[in-house]
C-alpha cells in the first residue's frame, strides 16, 4: 500500500544528536572517539609481531576495537557531513569540520602503525592466524592491507605525511568548499537581478527557455572566472600532494592509487573506455537529433541537459516519494520497505533553500545503522531520479549493517552500481508508464542524457584530469592552461558534437577538489555500466533476483571487482563483450528515441 500522507523535506538529524553543531551529545561522542583511538593506539603499541601465533588473542582484540572504533568515527564524519552541508554559514559546523581531519589523521597514523605491524609477521605465521574464526571471514581485507602497506614508505614517513595533509592537503578541499559556499550567481528575471547560491542557480539550467538557460549558463561562468585563480591555487597545491607522495613511493602511474581503491585492474578500466569509445557515434546522432527538436544547428553546453518539451511533469516529493517505492517494490519489496521507511523517519534533507552546498549525497552512520540523504528537490523528473539514486547507495549500506565493519568498505564503483540500479529501476518505470508519446519521448530522453552524461561529460573529466596530472608533474598549471585542457577533453568526450563547451568546468566540479578519493570520476560510469548488467540480469531472472542482489551487494566490500562480477554474473571485466552488452542497452534506448 502507498503511503498517502505527505512527507516532510526536511531531514531528522536530532534522533541521532540533539542540538545541530552546538550538540553537548555529539561533543561527548567526540570525547569517547578520542579515548578509543588512544586505547586502539595503546592496543597496538602492544601488540608484538615477532610471536603473532602467541599472541593471537591480541590481534583478535586490536581488530575487534578496531572495527568499533572505525564505526564510531566514521559516525562522526557523517554528522559534520550533515551539519556542513544543510548550512553552508554554520561556522560552528565549519570548526568541526577541521576537527575531522585531525581525528582522521589521528587514526591514519594508529592504523598505519598497526600495518606496518601486520606486513612484518612472516608469511607462514600469517597464514596460519587467518585461520582463526574472526579473522579468516576478513582475509581478504587484511591480505589487501599487508600487500598496500609492502607499497608504502616507513611507518614514520607515513604518519608525517597524514599529519601533514590536515593542513596540507584537506586544507585546499576546504578551503574550497568554504569559497564555493560564499558564491552568489546573479540572474535577471522578470527585469529583476536575484541572487542564488550554486546549487539553486544549477537548477536553472534544465529551464526550457533557451535565453534562460544561456544567462544562468553565462552568469555562473562569470561566477567561476571571478574566482578561477583561487580555484586554480586548490586543484595545483591538491595534485601537487599528491604527486610528492606518489613520487617518494616510487609510484609513476597517477592511476594506481584510484584503481587500488577501486579493487580493479587497468585493463577492465581500458576495457570499458574502449567499448564506450566504440558507441560514441550512437550518441552524436541523438545529440543532433536534440539539437534539431530544439530548432538550433548545434547544441551548446548550456542545452545538453535542456527538457525537450516545453512543458516538463513537475512532481511533489511525496508524489516522487510514492513513484519510487512503488517501482522498487517491483524489483525487490524490501528495497521498497526500505525506501518508505526512510522517507518516513525523515532520513532525507531535499528541501530548495539557499545556504545549502550544491549536489546530492548519502552517508551512512554505521554505529546508529541509520543514513542520511542530501539534495536539492525542486519537483523535476532528474530529482526524482538523483532520489532514487541516493535512496540505492542508502539502501546498499542497509544490507551490509550485520557484517563486519572491516568487510564494509567498498569502493566508490561498487558504491555507483546500487545507486544507479536503483535509478535504472525508476527511469525505465518512468517511461513505461508515459501516458503520450510526447511524455514517452521526454521520458526516454532523460534516460539518454545519463548515458551521455556517463560516456562523454564524466570521460572529458577522466580525459581532463589524467592530462593535468602529466602537466603538473613538470610544475604549476595557469588558469588559462586548465580552461584550455578542459575544452580539449571536452571536444574530444563529445566528439566536437557541440557548439560551445565549458571552460570553467574544472573550477565548479566539486569533485577535482576532493582530497578523499583521487580521480572521482571513472568509478560513476563503471558503477553505471555494472549497474546495466546487473539490471539485464534481473530481467532474466525474474522473481528470483532480490535475494541475489543481496547477495551481490554484501560481497562488494571483500572482493576485487573482477571477481565479483565472475561470482555473481559470470562475466569478465578485463574483457569488451560484457561493457558492450551493457552499452547495447543505451543504444536500444537511442534508437526507440530517434523513431519515436
Amino acid at each position: 500500500m502507498v503511503q498517502t500522507k505527505e512527507y516532510k523535506q526536511t531531514w531528522d538529524l536530532d534522533v541521532i544528536f540533539p542540538g545541530g553543531s552546538e550538540s553537548k551529545e555529539f561533543q561527548a561522542f567526540l570525547h569517547s572517539v578520542e579515548s578509543d583511538i588512544e586505547k586502539l593506539e595503546g592496543l597496538v603499541e602492544q601488540f608484538n609481531p615477532t610471536d603473532a601465533l602467541a599472541n593471537r588473542e591480541t590481534i583478535v582484540e586490536v581488530i575487534n576495537h578496531l572495527e568499533a572504533t572505525a564505526k564510531k568515527l566514521r559516525e562522526s564524519f557523517a554528522f559534520i557531513s550533515c551539519l556542513s552541508a544543510q548550512n553552508v554559514k554554520d561556522s560552528h559546523a565549519s570548526l568541526l569540520v577541521a576537527k575531522r581531519s585531525a581525528l582522521r589523521a589521528k587514526m591514519s597514523a594508529v592504523e598505519t602503525t598497526l600495518d606496518e605491524k601486520i606486513v612484518s609477521i612472516d608469511d607462514e605465521a600469517w597464514e596460519e592466524l587467518l585461520k582463526d574464526d574472526t579473522l579468516s571471514e576478513l582475509s581478504f581485507v587484511l591480505n589487501e592491507t599487508r600487500t598496500k602497506t609492502k607499497e608504502l614508505l616507513s611507518g614514520d614517513q607515513e604518519v608525517l605525511i597524514n599529519d601533514l595533509a590536515v593542513d596540507g592537503y584537506h586544507a585546499w578541499g576546504q578551503m574550497y568548499e568554504t569559497i564555493v559556499g560564499k558564491m552568489e550567481v546573479e540572474i535577471e528575471e522578470d527585469g529583476k537581478v536575484n541572487s542564488y547560491s550554486v546549487g539553486q542557480a544549477s537548477n536553472k539550467l534544465s529551464n526550457s527557455d533557451r535565453n534562460v538557460r544561456k544567462h544562468v549558463f553565462e552568469q555562473m561562468g562569470k561566477a567561476w572566472a571571478e574566482n578561477e585563480d583561487l580555484f586554480g591555487q586548490t586543484l595545483n597545491h591538491l595534485a601537487g600532494f599528491r604527486l610528492q607522495k606518489y613520487k617518494h613511493r616510487g609510484w609513476d602511474n597517477v592511476l594506481k592509487e584510484p584503481l587500488d581503491i577501486n579493487r580493479m585492474e587497468e585493463k577492465t578500466l581500458n576495457a570499458m573506455w574502449t567499448a564506450i569509445t566504440n558507441s560514441k557515434p550512437h550518441f552524436v546522432k541523438y545529440l543532433e537529433k536534440k539539437a534539431e527538436l530544439l530548432g538550433i544547428d548545434k547544441l551548446s553546453m548550456y542545452d545538453v541537459n535542456a527538457p525537450i518539451s516545453k512543458s516538463e511533469k513537475k512532481s511533489t516529493y511525496t508524489e516522487g516519494a510514492n513513484f519510487i517505492v512503488e517501482q522498487f517494490r517491483k524489483f525487490s519489496p524490501k528495497m521498497a520497505d526500505f525506501a518508505q521507511m526512510a522517507f518516513e523517519k525523515r532520513w532525507i534533507e531535499a528541501e530548495d533553500r539557499s545556504g545549502k552546498r550544491p549536489g546530492g549525497f548519502c552517508t551512512s552512520f554505521p554505529h546508529s545503522e541509520q543514513t542520511r540523504i542530501f539534495m536539492t528537490y525542486s519537483g523535476t523528473t532528474s530529482n526524482i531520479s538523483t532520489l532514487a539514486h541516493e535512496l540505492g547507495h542508502a539502501y546498499h549500506q542497509h544490507v551490509m549493517n550485520d557484517i563486519h565493519g572491516l568487510n564494509q568498505g567498498y569502493a566508490m564503483n561498487v558504491a555507483e552500481t546500487a545507486s544507479t540500479f536503483a535509478e535504472m529501476i525508476v527511469a525505465d518505470a518512468a517511461v513505461k508508464n508515459a501516458k503520450t508519446k510526447e511524455e514517452k519521448q521526454a521520458l526516454l530522453e532523460d534516460k539518454i542524457k545519463r548515458s551521455v552524461a556517463f560516456f562523454m561529460n564524466i570521460h572529458s573529466r577522466f580525459l581532463f584530469e589524467t592530462r593535468f596530472y602529466e602537466e603538473r608533474k613538470q610544475g604549476m598549471v595557469s588558469t588559462n592552461r586548465l580552461n584550455e585542457l578542459m575544452v580539449e577533453a571536452q571536444k574530444e568526450a563529445y566528439c566536437e558534437a557541440l557548439d560551445e563547451y565549458d571552460p570553467n568546468f574544472w573550477a565548479s566540479k566539486l569533485h577535482f577538489h576532493i582530497t578523499g578519493v583521487p580521480f572521482y570520476n571513472f568509478p560513476y560510469t563503471f558503477g553505471y555500466l555494472f549497474s546495466l548488467g546487473i539490471y539485464a540480469h534481473a530481467l532474466e531472472q525474474g522473481g528470483n533476483f532480490e535475494d541475489d542482489y543481496i547477495a551481490l551487494l554484501r560481497d562488494t566490500g571483500s572482493m576485487k571487482v573482477e571477481d565479483l562480477a565472475k561470482k555473481h554474473l559470470n562475466v569478465d571485466l578485463t574483457q569488451p563483450e560484457f561493457w558492450e552488452n551493457a552499452i547495447a542497452l543505451c543504444v536500444k534506448d537511442v534508437e526507440e528515441f530517434l523513431a519515436l
